[in-house]
Order: C-alpha cells, then structure tokens, then sequence
C-alpha cells in the first residue's frame, strides 16, 4: 500500500515540479503528511500486536504458576495423607500389640494366680509343653480341679507327643475322680494303662481302676483290677493298697 501511495507521489510531483517548487506544492505536502500519518498507523499496529502477544504471554505464564502452584499443593497433600496414615498405621499397630501383649500376659498368669480357665485355653498360652505341664499340675496341687481338667485336656490336644503325655493322662483322671465323675476317671485311667502301661504312673491308674469300679458298683471288673495290682507290682504301696481294698470288699460281703 505504501508502495502505490509512494509511486502515485512520485507521478504527481514529476507532472507538477516543472509548475511549483517542491516545499510550495500543495499535493507533495498532503502526501507526505499521509505517508507520514500512514507509518505512525503501521507503528501503532505493531505495537498494539505486540502488546496483545504480551497479554497473552502474561496469562499462560500466569496459568502456567496457577497450574503449577495446583500441583505442588495436590503432591504436599498427597504427601501429608501418606504420612498421616503411616502414622496411624504405626499408631494402631502399637495398640494392638500392646493390648496384646496384656492379653497374652492376664492369660499366663490369671490361671495360676487363681483367675479362671476358659474351655480350650492353656494355662500358659504361647507356653511349652513342659511350662504348661507345670501349670496344670499346680492347679491340681492348689485342689482347683475343675480349672486342671480344662488345663490338662486342653494339654493334650495341644501337646500329644510330649513326653509328660501319660502323666497328663492321669492327672486328668485324678481331677475326675476326686470330683466323683467316676465314669469318666475309669476312662483316663484305663487310657494310661492301654497306651502306656510301661510308665510309672501304670501300677497307680490300675489301682484307681479297680477304685472306680468299686464306686460304680461293678465289683466283679473292681475285684479283678486290684488282684491284677497285687501280682504284676507285687511289694509296692499299690499292691498293699489293693490288698486293703479286696479285704473292705469282702467284709462289705460284695
């Protein structure tokens, strides 16, 4: 456009310069005054496509903090949600154990310090074979039959290759019998002799098995039981024991 503006110029002032100075003539003076209004136009243009280019580079960088700022502060609360759980986790975890580990220490010590035994418990749970032994014995000792039953039966299941299996047996039997549960004693005790009879405890649960036919009124099994004790162990306190027995028997007239 300047072009054709400067070409018609030049045409003008070549058909008019012969008839009028060049500072003098009228048509020169307006085109230059065009042609310079027409450049300040061209700069203002520029200048306002270059403004507009800022604006717009102003706002993405300005979108560009906003975004950023979003995404510092979505990983800091990811970040701080991690931590929080971590920390309950830690929190929790360290309550469990600690009520835990009360449980664990209200179960070994409630049964031997007179508290009760739950079916299914061990007096010393987590214990060994011989720790628990021990226990259960000692509720025999202190009398407290009922709670050495729930001990030694819950021994048994627990620890049936332990080689304190036959004493279990009969203490067992011995919780039952004194109890006058004589049906289910003659069970143990027969059990001590079927699948045990080299152990020591032997000669005693044959005794107690002729003592627990006599209280069940089978006198026939109670007389043969003690003659048995009489000669398999002659010469022991189980021997002279049954002897007494078979004499009361006789006397009794059954």
């Amino acid at each position: 456009m300047r072009i054709t503006i400067t070409i018609l110029a030049f045409a003008l002032v070549a058909g008019c310069s012969v008839l009028t100075p060049p500072s003098e003539d009228p048509v020169l003076l307006k085109l230059t005054e065009l042609e310079r209004r027409l450049g300040a136009v061209e700069r203002i243009v520029q200048n306002q496509s270059f403004v507009e280019l800022s604006q717009q580079i102003s706002a993405l960088e300005r979108s560009t903090d906003e975004l950023r700022g979003v995404a510092e502060t979505l990983e800091y609360d990811a970040a701080s949600t991690a931590d929080r759980q971590r920390a309950l986790y830690a929190d929790l975890d360290s309550r469990i154990a600690a009520i835990e580990a009360s449980i664990e220490a209200l179960a070994q010590t409630s049964v031997l310090d007179g508290g009760p035994i739950a079916p299914g418990q061990l007096p010393v749970p987590g214990g060994s074979d011989r720790d628990n032994y021990q226990a259960a014995f000692q509720l025999i000792q202190e009398q407290r039959y009922d709670a050495a039953e729930i001990a030694f039966t819950q021994f048994l299941v627990s620890f049936p290759d332990s080689d304190n299996v036959a004493n279990a047996i009969y203490w067992l039997a011995e919780s039952y019998y004194v109890r006058q549960q004589f049906a289910d004693a003659l069970q143990s005790f027969e059990r001590v002799v079927l699948e045990h009879p080299s152990h020591r405890k032997a000669v005693d649960a044959l005794l107690k098995i002729g003592y627990c036919n006599y209280e069940l009124e089978r006198w026939e099994q109670a007389r043969e039981a003690l003659a048995q004790v009489q000669s398999d162990y002659p010469d022991t306190t189980a021997a002279r024991l049954a002897g007494q027995r078979l004499e009361r028997m006789t006397s009794e007239g059954v």
